[in-house]
């Protein structure tokens, strides 16, 4: 561990004099690489810096043990049992935080979460989905931010796709791409019978331009007029935009921003996380031929979680885990 430590602490100070660099204002993505990496070394570096002194302190003091003056052979004897007992404290936290990370894990989210079987029951639980995550995300300190909104009856959603930003957005979400089922009463129904819908989430980490070349003659720019319910820009102008990667066939519409260059910026992010999932899940599926399920990204068609409203119970199907605490779930 001392060893993997100590590389640890020379890439934080690494990361750090080229952080101060001032040839780096220019890279704008590579100096939010660098933010992201040196937010992620620091708790690694406080808490490396607090072992290696005590360390240091036990060694030294092992050296005094032997000395022929009793007291001090004695004082050292001391220090040496308090310095191990510090150290056994500080090992298991710092092991864990010396775990390499998927470099992911420190980007922004794209959340996409649409509603699937179950007509207005599926689009209302999509919007509870989304209300859930999004509390979630504010009790964790990320920022929310809406991209496009397609809504259903009865106040659902279709189809969200949100932009969480913060530290570590990525890696606190990317658990949750598949589907969720319900399993409730719905509000429509009048005989009291138990209905079974489905959403799917999906979480991709947010690409920059550094992980995904776009060039320009792989799209076909479409722009239109934007259908809502009115509004400065809405079916006035041809402010919506369809943006067509002409070598994969991906497709990402945007028309929620009130001008067509704010549209278009905001399906280039969109198309970008995408792009960089579709690479990501081909490399998977690569690695994963010879297996029986694919590891990594996974299945997003798969189901992974129960909400049963009568049972107040929460399922998560990937490790047969039960708890019956869905109202707190259900608020973050």
């Amino acid at each position: 561990m001392e060893e993997k430590l100590r590389q640890a602490l020379a890439r934080a100070e690494q990361v750090s004099r080229e952080l101060s660099d001032p040839a780096l204002a220019s890279d704008q993505a590579r100096r939010s690489a660098l933010g992201r990496e040196h937010s992620r070394l620091a708790p690694i570096v406080r808490l490396g810096e607090q072992y290696l002194r005590i360390l240091r302190q036990v060694e030294e003091a092992r050296e005094l043990a032997s000395a022929d003056d009793a007291e001090l052979a004695s004082m050292a004897r001391a220090d040496i049992e308090q310095g191990e007992a510090e150290l056994a404290r500080l090992g298991p936290e710092l092991e864990e935080l010396l775990i390499p990370r998927d470099p992911l894990e420190d980007r922004n989210a794209i959340l996409e979460i649409r509603a699937g079987t179950g007509g207005d029951e599926a689009a209302l639980f999509a919007a509870e989905l989304l209300r859930m995550y999004t509390r979630f995300a504010e009790r964790h300190g990320l920022k929310v931010e809406p991209l496009s909104m397609s809504e259903g009856a009865l106040g659902g959603i279709r189809e969200a796709v949100v932009v969480i930003k913060g530290d570590d957005a990525y890696g606190l979400f990317r658990r949750e791409s598949g589907g969720h089922r319900v399993q409730r009463v719905p509000a429509t129904e009048t005989q009291g019978r138990i209905h079974t819908s489905a959403a799917t989430v999906a979480v991709l980490p947010e690409a920059e331009e550094v992980d995904v070349k776009i060039q320009p003659q792989d799209l076909r720019i479409d722009v239109y007029r934007s259908s809502g319910p009115g509004g400065q820009s809405v079916n006035t102008t041809d402010s919506a935009v369809r943006i067509t990667h002409l070598p994969t066939g991906l497709v990402v519409s945007q028309q929620d921003q009130k001008s067509q260059l704010q549209n278009k910026l905001k399906a280039m992010e969109v198309l970008r996380a995408r792009l960089l999932d579709k690479m990501i899940s081909e490399q998977e599926a690569a690695r994963a031929r010879d297996r029986k399920a694919m590891v990594g990204t996974g299945d997003r068609s798969a189901k992974i979680r129960t909400y049963n409203f009568p049972q107040s119970r929460v399922t998560d199907h990937r490790i047969n885990l039960s708890v019956h605490n869905l109202a707190e779930i259900m608020e973050g």
